[in-house]
């Protein structure tokens, strides 16, 4: 199979859409055969495929379906090949839910490099770079696919599994790191450690941040927060173990681009759970358009997010045709906080609580007291002046916050997804009290 691993940004829409229908077309005549998943799941619908629009008519993916089809047998449930084609192993990080196995053949691993070369493209990631990956590697897929995309343009990718934040720090300034890959959170702890002990970030070689795992990389005071700890510029990136790595934001943090040539996006509208129309808050569904090993058709990924399709405009004076994220990924249907009425999302959290440059870090915890939902926020306050970051959640959520300022250190740290955000109320008043650090 080859991998294609670029594609115009100067494409028309109708160019990206013909591609589109047929990468879909061959995946399907190539799966059907083969993949009792799918097949059962598709043959009360016609495998042919006159439009991308006729794919409405298909059913959705859930990733219970997949989860209960891999506890039956120990394998993953939507193998398109006998196990014996497969090279790669991962799972996902069970943060809504049990681990999920994945598999992917050789091919389909080409596949996650040419994705991948389009997100360091965006980077201007190059041949000399140096790429210190900042991840334990364990069995998530996490950033081994960075890592490997990494090699395959001939960049020299430095591995850090097992080391702690102070080593990393001493080998980036060791080999003159000159990109850095990590979570958002992580990336802001290691710019605290770095500050703990004197060493001066903007001396490193770092130019660029790119961060993935969290909706961080497109929140503007997250974005703004790494690029003034590094001094560098900050890239956005989206995926997931089971899907790949489906966006890629820009330099400018205008949002999240899907990876179009390589996935179908559908949106429904969390109103109406109808196709969404631009800037409507939706659920993300995609189909990918090369992993046969392990496809996935009209999956429902749960991750929030307002679609903008560029104008014909756009597209004609050089921009990208791909759909775009506004904001990036809102947040996920299962993290929404319904507080007295109103939607809270981890990333509007974050974005207010950012923008503090004396809070290091936060603990958001929803609780009931005498049958009202309660918002306590810890925070790490260098000015220990917990009110003004109260009056602006006030302000911009619409709702009182407790807002409590805590010894430095108290508070988690995350190498992996952070989870800041904590709801406690259906838990009893014993258990609704927050818990001991953990990290």
């Amino acid at each position: 199979m080859t991998v294609p691993s670029s594609f115009s940004a100067s494409s028309s829409r109708e160019q990206l859409d013909a591609l589109k229908l047929e990468r879909l077309r061959a995946l399907v005549r190539e799966i059907v055969p083969h993949n009792r998943f799918y097949a059962a799941k598709l043959k009360r619908v016609s495998p042919e495929l006159p439009s991308l629009d006729a794919l409405q008519d298909w059913p959705f993916t859930f990733k219970e379906e997949l989860v209960g089809a891999a506890a039956a047998t120990g394998l993953p449930g939507n193998l398109t090949w006998s196990s014996d084609r497969y090279v790669r192993f991962h799972q996902t990080s069970g943060t809504h839910g049990r681990p999920l196995p994945v598999f992917d053949t050789a091919d389909d691993w080409a596949w996650w490099m040419a994705c991948w070369q389009l997100i360091l493209e965006r980077g201007a990631v190059r041949s000399g770079d140096r790429v210190l990956v900042a991840s334990s590697f364990g069995p998530y897929v996490g950033f081994w696919s960075c890592f490997d995309a990494v090699l395959t343009r001939q960049a020299m990718a430095i591995p850090t599994g097992g080391m702690t934040s102070l080593a990393r720090l001493e080998l980036a300034r060791s080999l003159g790191a000159t990109v850095l890959v990590a979570t958002p959170s992580y990336s802001l702890h290691l710019a605290e450690v770095a500050s703990e002990h004197k060493l001066d970030l903007e001396h490193l070689n770092v130019r660029l941040v790119i961060v993935a795992g969290e909706p961080g990389g497109s929140v503007p005071a997250v974005r703004a927060r790494i690029g003034a700890a590094w001094g560098a510029e900050v890239l956005d990136h989206a995926g997931a173990t089971e899907v790949g790595p489906w966006g890629v934001g820009d330099l400018a943090g205008r949002g999240l681009d899907v990876i179009e040539p390589w996935f179908h996006a559908e949106f429904l509208s969390v109103e109406t759970g109808r196709a969404a129309g631009p800037g409507e808050l939706s659920e993300l569904v995609l189909t990918t358009l090369g992993r046969a090993g392990a496809p996935v058709i009209r999956y429902r990924t749960g991750d929030l997010v307002r679609p903008r399709w560029p104008k014909a405009e756009e597209i004609a004076a050089g921009g990208c045709p791909w759909v775009r994220l506004e904001g990036g990924v809102v947040g996920r249907a299962d993290d929404m906080l319904v507080v007295r009425g109103v939607n809270i999302f981890p990333g509007a959290i974050d974005d207010i609580v950012r923008s503090f440059p004396e809070v290091v870090e936060y603990r958001l915890t929803a609780s009931t007291r005498e049958s009202l939902d309660v918002l306590h926020l810890e925070i790490e306050d260098r000015l220990s002046d917990p009110g003004r970051i109260a009056r602006e959640m006030q302000l911009r959520l619409g709702l009182r916050v407790e807002v409590t300022a805590v010894p430095s250190g108290s508070l988690p740290r995350f190498e992996g997804k952070a989870r800041r955000i904590v709801d406690r109320r259906s838990a009893t008043p014993a258990e609704q009290q927050p818990s001991e650090r953990q990290s």
